[in-house]
């Protein structure tokens, strides 16, 4: 495993990159409060897996065969948006709630996704994960594993697209290629998931920086974002914070976090609890790990472990989103599946989580 920065082919300068507070608003990414530098994380509970924190049920959000049986990478934006990626086809989707569903946006070509590129504009990456930075605006974020036009070797890179761009195909603005900053895996076992924790969150909680063995500081990392992106990697069940600077193209590998996942599919942070929510797949039951920064240790350790609500498909549900502790109704708020094997015709689901602090 590398350290240390690393130059990147294919980006462009920092025209369009996040700004430099990298404040959320209550229109961006739930109006993050946590991730903003609100509460914090919650207390630690019991590690030994446990039931669902949420209701059983679960329903499906799209109409039968909407979508190709790759849904992959799921984040959610409020208020009642959906961003998601089709690893086969390499598109990204804007999905809006119509009643108790969600369907693609029919506007400014959205409609059947748009095609994904690479900053020459050629490629098809294999988008596995997707997030966003504070919100939309700043960039929509896809991890990616592998080039499927060249499917035998690993390409594990995080590729920022201008959502705002018109057209049926977004070309990245940036490529970080983090390959070799990451232990070697099958070119079909890389990076599966994406999630941005903001500096605010990391500095209130004295996230430690393993490259520097010190705690972490933002402006050792030029325009970086204003946050750290975190991937899951399929092989190694383990998640890694990279600093992606989006002037010089660098990256760097800032911590790496074990989890008890055989696999890591899915990631998403609570941005009002600052609590990150790790998914696997079938693999491993479709259970899921929630780790908080311990402010002593300056690092995320895990807090609770669950097993998926009674009414999700034991199916290879990958991509995982929550909404925000705003839209939360009777004590629970929704949360979000993509089924990549498109169990019984279907690739979205809707369950939901207790809100605040999980009991």
């Amino acid at each position: 495993m590398g350290g240390g920065a690393a130059a990147v082919a294919g980006s462009t300068g920092v025209a369009g990159s996040p700004n430099a507070s990298g404040a959320a608003d209550s229109a961006g990414a739930g109006g993050a409060s946590a991730g903003a530098g609100g509460a914090g994380t919650c207390p630690a509970g019991s590690t030994q897996l446990s039931p669902w924190p949420g209701k059983a049920e679960v329903h499906t959000l799209d109409s039968e065969d909407a979508f190709e049986s790759d849904l992959s990478g799921l984040t959610y934006e409020a208020p009642g948006v959906l961003w998601a990626t089709d690893n086969l086809s390499a598109r990204l989707f804007r999905l809006l709630k119509s009643g108790a569903s969600y369907a693609p946006d029919t506007s400014n070509g959205w409609a059947s996704g748009k095609r994904l590129r690479y900053p020459n504009g050629k490629g098809t990456p294999d988008a596995e994960g997707v997030t966003l930075a504070a919100t939309s605006a700043a960039g929509v974020y896809v991890c990616a594993e592998r080039d499927t036009d060249d499917p035998s070797v690993s390409r594990l890179s995080v590729l920022r697209y201008d959502v705002t761009a018109a057209g049926a195909t977004l070309t990245a603005t940036h490529e970080w290629n983090l390959t070799a900053l990451l232990p070697e895996v099958d070119a079909n076992a890389g990076l599966e998931a994406v999630t941005w924790a903001a500096d605010s969150l990391l500095t209130a909680h004295h996230f430690f920086d393993e490259s520097k063995a010190r705690a972490y500081a933002p402006s050792d990392y030029g325009e970086h974002g204003a946050g750290l992106f975190l991937v899951g990697v399929e092989a190694t069940g383990k998640v890694y914070a990279f600093a992606l600077n989006h002037g010089s193209g660098a990256a760097t590998l800032v911590a790496s976090i074990s989890t008890p996942l055989a696999g890591v599919m899915g990631l998403e942070l609570d941005r009002d609890t600052g609590s990150l929510w790790a998914s696997c797949d079938d693999t491993c039951d479709n259970q899921s790990a929630v780790f908080g920064i311990d402010d002593a240790l300056g690092r995320f350790v895990l807090e609770r472990r669950f097993r998926p609500p009674g009414g999700l498909p034991d199916s290879n549900n990958e991509g995982i989103a929550l909404a925000p502790d705003a839209e939360c109704s009777g004590g629970v708020k929704p949360f979000f599946w993509t089924d990549d094997a498109g169990a019984d015709g279907f690739s979205l689901r809707e369950g939901s989580l207790a809100c605040g602090c999980l009991q």
